[in-house]
């Protein structure tokens, strides 16, 4: 089934109201089997053009995931990457930062997870917690060892705004595509999943005090995201607004919008020069000749 994924995408223009965003829409699969098959399909074809997006060496591919708890970032990544070289891929997960990371800029443990030319990187939460959580949680700036100046709360979020933009044209114009997904989960949609991970032992795990504490914030992250969303979204690096009360659209949108955009860059195995072709000749005739030990 072919669906459109431009609705879901994002490049800054226009006033962003994520309350008028959909959470849920009608699948893009008609029943289980078909979304196994298509998401099977999309795994194999993924799986494919990273051997030539690593054999081409001119791109790189950074994915970026953002989203309330529970959203299914874990899940979207696991079933969507499951088909991917475990050599040309690589995944981040960003918790709190490190005392060593606090001493530097806000972008700078994130800067040393970028993806090589070649190779996929994605990044579970990132450099954007830095204008979220810390934009609803403005204390976390007096931990961060910034000059009083530099921390005037009118400003501090328009300038962080500023230098991920700015990273962001930096990157793309030297080669890595970046491509940015929030995944829209409802507010009673969370809820549920929450009641899942203490009712099932086996997500238990999953579940935190500190979960529950932050669904008291939910309308100020929501504003958060919204203006992230606005301020940091670019014709070449734009957000994506994914539907995420369906895991299982969730994971198809994404995983076309991925392919979609690996397969624009018209990626290509490197051609074999003439005096390449020449010596693989040779090595070939002396691997085939019994008599001279090679064969």
């Amino acid at each position: 089934m072919k669906f459109d994924i431009k609705q879901f995408r994002y490049d800054g223009r226009g006033k962003l109201r994520l309350d008028k965003r959909p959470t849920r829409i009608k699948p893009v699969y008609d029943s289980k089997s078909e979304y196994k098959e298509m998401l099977a399909d999309h795994v194999d074809q993924l799986s494919a053009i990273q051997n030539i997006l690593y054999a081409d060496n001119r791109y790189a591919l950074l994915l970026i995931f953002q989203a309330m708890d529970a959203a299914g970032k874990d899940s979207v990544i696991k079933h969507v990457m499951s088909g991917v070289n475990p050599q040309g891929c690589q995944v981040y997960s960003f918790k709190h930062p490190s005392a060593k990371e606090l001493d530097h800029d806000f972008l700078w443990r994130t800067n040393c997870g970028l993806p090589e030319r070649g190779r996929i990187g994605i990044f579970n939460r990132s450099y954007y917690e830095e204008v979220l959580i810390v934009r609803v949680h403005p204390e976390i700036l007096e931990s961060q060892n910034i000059p009083d100046e530099l921390t005037d709360h009118g400003k501090v979020w328009e300038h962080r705004y500023r230098s991920i933009v700015d990273q962001e044209r930096h990157l793309h114009c030297n080669g890595t595509r970046i491509l940015k997904f929030y995944l829209h989960l409802s507010k009673d949609e969370q809820r549920k999943r929450f009641l899942d991970r203490i009712d099932e032992p086996e997500k238990n795990w999953k579940f935190s005090v500190a979960d529950i504490e932050e669904r008291k914030f939910w309308n100020q992250y929501m504003e958060a995201y919204e203006a992230c969303i606005e301020d940091t979204s670019t014709k070449d690096a734009p957000w994506h607004i994914i539907p995420a009360d369906d895991k299982k659209n969730t994971r198809l949108i994404v995983s076309r919008i991925v392919l979609d955009t690996l397969e624009s860059l018209n990626l290509n195995y490197p051609e074999t020069s003439p005096e390449r072709r020449k010596e693989l000749l040779l090595i070939r005739n002396r691997l085939e000749d019994p008599e001279n030990g090679m064969g």
